[in-house]
């Protein structure tokens, strides 16, 4: 009896000892028995795990991350929710494990690491509230103030990321203070440096990453480190400091491509500062021949085609960066900013604006909407697509009016030269162009056989000027100059076609039209004499003519001056033509605008500023445009708040009071101008101007807010106010 109830009492000993150890590891405990036991528990199981997930996703997301040599690399590499979507398990599963220590080892020195990882995890998921929260609790209630630094490090890079430049530099301002240990030393540097890099502050970014580099290892994110600093070099103009930098990127283990950008960037910099090197010395044959550079080629032509431009080479520099569009091999990026400096080099250089145009119409299809540039180019396409529109109009008019002027036999003796240059051009163009595809496609005898067969290396012709040309010279041989109009395949106008086409058999058919090119247009034919008329039916040779012509020009000029001013951001270009417009048309409707366009476009300093300024007050005092440049007493003296003034005028306007109303609205309109009510009480106006004083003042008010407020909300009423007036007074 007494035998069996020892084993008994042993069992619930064991028992007892068990709760009582238990209970002594509370997670609320300070014994040491009981800390030990949870900090034992968070690092070896939870916190563990967390961090090996949040290594393999950080991993994951630097190989997944694609680099933009192009562009100024960042220091830090972004925390986007996009890049983190294919980890977001291993992610999920951090914030899980870090949970499990905030939840169970509370008295664990692993619980403030546990909150950084929580956070870290959050904000690469997109959750940014949950994320700044748990790095703000480690800050006020951290228990280690190595890992309250680390918090604010990674709190600082969040700001950064949102852009929250003021509360970045606060927690900056406060670590500086901070004895740091080394790794959180070199972190924090990485990320004030990173800090000034995104404000655009490159000297005191580079300065930061200069007490940087000896905390850190030889690795490839040391690396891509010291490219960004050559880069900001770059941009500094500092081409010593920044080849130095460049040549450190192949001492830290860069990747293949690293490396390669590095040494491109670097020769630019040497043509830069030797401008006596030959360029031929370079090396680019070699890299060009180069197997490992296969996929490269494009950038190693795009940078030929810098070098040249920046030795005021601009037919190398075209052709070069031609050959980098032909070269590329999937690199879509690349491609994008070899066609913008196409664009640019046509534009600036060049002035052949129609191609510019083009260039920037393929850059736009295949430029990645979330690079900085894109809005830019954007606008400036949408810029050069009315550019273009009114450019060709003012060259075709000037053209028209020197034809014009000259005697009836010299006129037609120009007509038929023009006829004949253009034949020749025409057939000059298909005879190259025949003649370099029968050449690639000997290289390629498959594509004849089989011209499907290659198909997928084929870009669209229209994002390619190049294939546009050509498909305008295979258009017009095919069809002639057709004016753009419905049913122009309808035309009597008898079809030049090349002889010798035999869809059945491509190769013949290319020999034959590569031996013998459509002799074109045969002078004093039927056929010639049919478009001498077509083209001296478009000079204005009578009065009325002539006039049209005129103001067709006049127009164009004023538009030409209002993008140069307000779409391309070029006032000396804008100025030159808004002076032009005066010159050849003294009388312009547009006088009073011009006046304070120039006024505007001028800097403060400038004398004509004012000078202008005292002409409009001159000769319109009346005008809009003389009340928006007025600083009247009046207007200084406004109460200061849009919403209530137009109120007030808008009562006057409800009662009938319409004189007093329009009284009020054009002492006022000055203040108003640049706010965002400005374009509301210019409305009020219009229906005032109406009311008081009659219709052919409501229709010259209506066309003015047109012109002064074309991106208005109330421009597709004051359009259909203009239909009715225009009716209503019999112009239609």
């Amino acid at each position: 009896m007494i035998e069996s109830f020892v084993p008994h009492i042993t069992k619930t000993a064991t028992y007892l000892l068990l709760i009582l150890l238990l209970a002594g590891c509370s997670q609320f405990s300070s014994r040491p028995g009981a800390v030990n036991f949870h900090n034992v528990s968070a690092r070896y199981n939870a916190y563990f795990m967390a961090e090996q997930d949040m290594m393999e996703a950080e991993f994951a997301m630097k190989q997944a991350y694609k680099e933009n040599y192009n562009q100024l690399l960042p220091i830090l590499l972004p925390m986007d929710s996009v890049l983190s979507l294919p980890v977001k398990p291993k992610l999920q599963d951090a914030i899980k494990k870090s949970s499990i220590v905030a939840e169970k080892h509370q008295n664990s020195k692993w619980l403030d690491n546990s909150y950084i990882l929580l956070g870290k995890s959050r904000l690469y998921l997109g959750e940014w509230a949950d994320g700044l929260e748990a790095l703000r609790y480690v800050y006020a209630n951290g228990r280690d103030e190595n890992d309250k630094n680390n918090a604010l490090i990674l709190l600082m890079r969040a700001y950064i990321i949102k852009k929250d430049y003021s509360n970045a530099l606060g927690v900056a301002e406060y670590l500086s203070q901070q004895p740091l240990s080394k790794s959180s030393l070199r972190d924090f540097y990485l990320t004030k440096a990173y800090l000034h890099q995104q404000n655009g502050e490159y000297l005191t970014s580079v300065a930061i990453l200069e007490e940087t580099f000896p905390l850190l290892k030889k690795s490839v994110e040391t690396a891509r480190i010291h490219f960004a600093a050559a880069q900001m070099y770059d941009q500094l103009g500092q081409y010593a400091l920044a080849n130095k930098h460049y040549r450190s990127v192949n001492k830290n283990r860069p990747s293949y491509d690293l490396g390669f950008y590095s040494s491109m960037n670097s020769l630019q910099n040497d043509v830069v500062l030797n401008p006596k090197k030959d360029l031929s010395d370079i090396g680019f044959d070699k890299m060009l021949r180069d197997r490992k550079n296969e996929d490269l080629r494009d950038r190693v032509y795009f940078t030929m085609g810098l070098l040249a431009e920046h030795r005021k080479q601009i037919p190398d520099a075209v052709g070069y960066l031609q050959k980098a569009i032909s070269a590329s091999k999937g690199n879509v990026q690349q491609k994008a900013y070899t066609y913008l400096q196409l664009a640019r080099i046509n534009y600036e250089s060049l002035e052949n604006f129609e191609v510019s145009k083009a260039y920037y119409d393929s850059a736009l299809a295949i430029l990645p909407r979330e690079v900085p540039e894109y809005v830019l180019v954007a606008d400036r396409k949408r810029a050069l697509d009315s550019f273009v529109k009114e450019y060709a109009i003012v060259t075709t008019e000037d053209s028209l009016q020197k034809l014009a002027k000259m005697n009836p036999a010299a006129l037609d003796n120009r007509i038929d030269a023009i006829i004949e240059a253009r034949e020749k051009k025409r057939i000059d163009d298909e005879e190259k162009a025949k003649k370099a595809q029968l050449a690639a496609q000997a290289a390629n005898p498959q594509s004849i056989a089989n011209p499907m067969l290659n198909s997928n290396e084929r870009r669209w012709e229209l994002y390619d000027p190049t294939l546009v040309t050509q498909g305008k010279i295979d258009f017009k041989r095919a069809w002639g100059n057709r004016q753009l109009e419905d049913d122009w395949r309808r035309s009597n106008r008898p079809l030049r076609s090349v002889a010798g086409n035999n869809p059945l058999n491509p190769a013949d058919s290319l020999t034959a039209t590569a031996a013998k090119v459509d002799a074109g247009l045969q002078k004093g034919s039927a056929e010639w004499q049919q478009e001498h008329d077509k083209l001296k039916a478009d000079i204005p040779l009578t009065d009325n003519q002539f006039a049209d012509s005129q103001k067709k020009k006049e127009d164009a000029l004023y538009n030409l001056g209002k993008i140069y001013r307000f779409d391309l951001k070029e006032s000396h270009r804008g100025i030159a033509t808004f002076e032009r417009v005066l010159t050849e048309f003294p009388k312009t409707q547009y006088k009073d605008e011009i006046y304070y366009l120039l006024y505007l476009s001028y800097e403060d300093n400038d004398q004509n500023k004012g000078s202008w300024k005292n002409r409009l007050l001159t000769e319109f005092p009346t005008s809009t445009y003389a009340r928006l440049i007025s600083k009247s007493t009046d207007a200084a003296g406004n109460s200061g708040n849009p919403v209530k003034e137009y109120e007030a005028v808008y009562q006057l306007y409800s009662q009938g009071n319409y004189t007093t109303a329009l009284e009020n609205i054009e002492r006022d309109l000055p203040a108003y101008k640049g706010g965002s009510m400005e374009d509301k009480f210019a409305l009020l106006r219009v229906f005032l101007i109406g009311k008081v004083r009659g219709k052919e003042a409501y229709g010259q008010a209506i066309t003015e807010f047109m012109r002064l407020y074309p991106m208005s909300v109330y421009l597709p009423r004051l359009k259909e106010m203009q239909e009715f007036n225009s009716l209503s007074m019999g112009k239609r």
